[in-house]
């Protein structure tokens, strides 16, 4: 303390700078070695410190600093960034064939200088250029068309193996390019819970690399667990002789501490090189990460600019691709199965096949028309395929192993957990059990989404503790969990005894219950579990309609007038609340407590009564700052034009049909600054 009574900054910038080696070296011990060195606990109780001594004193916060992988910034749009140097797509082939041309053409370019080649795992993610000035890291950029990619250096930094501060010795200035990955474990993790919060589970890693690298808000980023791996180090002044062969700047790489994989390999001729691949081609299935092919390289860094590019690709380096593994198995059976909005999901049950590195025995058929368009019979000999996609899927049927007396499979007409018959809306491709207040996996399914994070996030009741809440019968809607008393819980236990709720969970369910009474009404309106109505577009309701009781009022109508809302979503909504049962549970809902209006402010009532469709682009806001910016002034957003739009406001690069729409029906087209008066700013 100084003789102001204020704690001494050198102290804390000493404590600051010692908390910063430790993250990083856990971190790097953890990442790159996978090595704790110490607990989750102790690791986590270092980075709060680390946290609260940069809030106490601003000025000591780096951009190195290990709290920046938190993330916290929020890219509206993000900026186009011309690369330093083209970032090259690779020649690829499925043909060993052909791997043994391009060794043929590259051993006759060289000539007879001594060369050899590196072999590596072509990883199956998103290639992005980190550039490093001074080792810090200034800028993160997607590939995008090889030219022009763009700038997310933000998310970039939330990613673990990437160094915000490089360990010397490193170039001035130079550029590490790599792939962005989503380990297998992750990946499943995420969209087991994506399924629980009702959002659509991700295709494969590499959609959800690409995706969770373009998120607006860099903190959603870094929950993605993704990781970075070097593949390439490139610069003008790279004159260091470990710098000139590509094995070498990868080794150089390791040390400055970047993640290299560690199973590139130094070959020396064309068999080595065929070896190498038969090898991943099998082992590939064992990897905890997606690959989809072998890199070979030059490995000799000088010999690249006399050997040139094509106008496309080095001629210098090209890809092996895996073809995809494909085997043939017997359907056994069919199980349907109930989701919790009732949609019906056939999964095939197959005789158990090695395909992979993994048995597969189950496989989704996605629903009636899939199956008719596949001519699936029962007792055919299915075609399952397995990729990029970690879950194998159903590509087609082997004709040469049908039986003649073998008939096509009817998909089931009642719902196979309540008997009900099932339904199938026009212009939907699944069929669905009606019986939603009646049907117990529609119940479970509910409560499910009901207490997930992005609904009201009631952490203390998982599965597990719902099933026991409803085969006790103390919960069959999500309303009764407002009711629950620590009488009631303590003591209940599942089915087979294996758990049981005691005082201390009993307290914690009720204290999680009570603080959801605080969760905003556009996260209560997702949690409701109304059909088509996902996150966003729950959003778009609670901030058009303001209020639960607007919204319950709504014609299909005015619902469709709602942006993203369409002619389906609305009959849903308009579904929903028109069932007297839902209209009780919302009231029994409001009556414990729970956020029925939206907290968005309304600054004015400028705009009241008028209804706005917004297109292109715009110089002073994005596209949504102008639509929230209509309904905080008391203006409605609509997406498509109507006799009921009262203006339209247009940007850039707005569509000819839009504009030629809007003049057929006389609606005024006005321009961002004539909005911004007509509004008062």
């Amino acid at each position: 303390m100084d003789l102001f009574g204020n704690t001494d900054i050198n102290d804390a910038r000493l404590r600051v700078e010692e908390l910063t080696k430790l993250i990083d070296k856990y971190n790097y011990e953890y990442y790159m070695n996978d090595t704790s060195l110490v607990s989750d606990y102790e690791f986590d109780a270092l980075l709060r410190e680390l946290i609260d001594l940069e809030k106490q004193y601003p000025e000591l916060k780096k951009a190195t600093s290990p709290t920046q992988r938190v993330g916290g910034e929020v890219n509206k749009t993000f900026r186009q960034v011309e690369h330093r140097f083209p970032m090259l797509s690779l020649g690829n082939t499925y043909s060993i064939e052909e791997i043994e041309d391009f060794e043929s053409r590259t051993r006759k370019l060289i000539g007879d200088q001594l060369f050899d080649y590196t072999c590596e795992l072509k990883y199956d993610g998103l290639a992005i250029g980190l550039t490093y000035k001074d080792g810090v890291l200034t800028q993160a950029v997607t590939r995008g068309n090889g030219t022009v990619g763009d700038d997310i250096t933000s998310n970039a930094r939330t990613i673990t193996t990437i160094p915000l501060q490089l360990q010397a010795p490193y170039p001035a200035d130079f550029e590490v390019r790599g792939e962005v990955v989503y380990p297998f474990d992750a990946f499943e993790e995420m969209n087991r819970q994506r399924e629980i919060d009702g959002d659509e589970p991700f295709a494969n890693p590499r959609n959800a690399a690409s995706g969770s690298l373009k998120l607006q808000d860099s903190r959603e980023c870094a929950k993605r667990k993704l990781q970075f791996c070097a593949y390439f180090v490139m610069g003008n002044d790279l004159d260091d002789p470990i710098m000139q062969t590509h094995f070498g700047r990868l080794e150089a790489a390791k040390q400055m501490g970047f993640k290299v994989q560690p199973y590139i390999k130094v070959c020396r001729n064309i068999e080595e090189i065929k070896a190498f691949i038969d090898y991943w081609d099998t082992e590939r299935w064992n990897l905890p990460f997606g690959i989809d092919g072998i890199v070979i390289k030059v490995n000799q860094v000088p010999l690249w600019d006399r050997m040139g590019l094509t106008a496309k690709s080095p001629r210098w380096a090209i890809a092996y691709k895996f073809k995809a593994a494909r085997v043939s198995t017997p359907l056994i059976d069919i199980n349907y199965q109930v989701g919790r909005t009732g949609v019906i999901t056939p999964v095939a049950i197959m005789e158990p096949v090695q395909l992979g590195g993994t048995t597969v025995q189950r496989a989704t058929l996605n629903n009636a028309d899939f199956i008719e368009k596949m001519d699936i019979h029962q007792g055919d000999w299915l075609l399952v395929e397995k990729g990029g996609e970690i879950i194998p899927k159903i590509v087609g049927v082997d004709m040469e192993k049908r039986t003649a007396a073998s008939q096509p499979v009817q998909f089931v007409r009642t719902c196979p957990e309540c008997g009900a018959t099932l339904v199938r809306e026009d212009g939907e491709a699944g069929f669905y059990c009606p019986n939603q207040d009646g049907c117990p996996p529609q119940i479970v399914g509910r409560l499910e989404h009901f207490v997930s994070r992005k609904a009201m996030r009631i952490d203390s009741l998982g599965t597990e503790r719902l099933k026991m809440l409803y085969n006790s019968g103390l919960v069959h809607n999500i309303a009764d969990l407002y009711d629950l008393r620590k009488e009631q819980l303590v003591g209940l236990a599942s089915d087979d005894q294996s758990a049981s709720i005691q005082a201390k969970g009993a307290d914690n369910i009720l204290a999680a219950v009570e603080q959801s009474k605080q969760v905003p009404f556009e996260r209560v309106l997702f949690a409701l579990g109304i059909r088509f109505v996902g996150e966003v577009g729950a959003k778009k309701l609670a901030r058009y309609f303001g209020d639960i009781d607007s919204l319950m009022n709504a014609t299909e109508a005015e619902l469709a007038q709602v942006d993203d809302v369409g002619e389906i979503t609305a009959k849903q909504i308009y579904k929903y609340f028109q069932t007297e049962e839902h209209r009780q549970i919302v009231e029994r809902l409001r009556a414990a407590g729970l956020q029925m209006k939206s907290t968005a402010t309304k600054v004015s009532n400028a705009l009241d009564g008028k209804v706005f469709v917004v297109s292109g682009v715009f110089t002073q806001f994005s596209r949504e700052e102008i639509k929230s910016h209509i309904e905080q002034h008391g203006g409605k957003v609509s997406s498509s034009l109507s006799t009921k739009t009262t203006y339209l406001v247009a940007g850039e690069k707005m569509g000819p049909e839009k504009l030629k729409k809007a003049e057929k029906l006389g609606i005024p087209i006005i321009s961002e600054e004539e909005y911004l008066e007509m509004s008062g700013r």
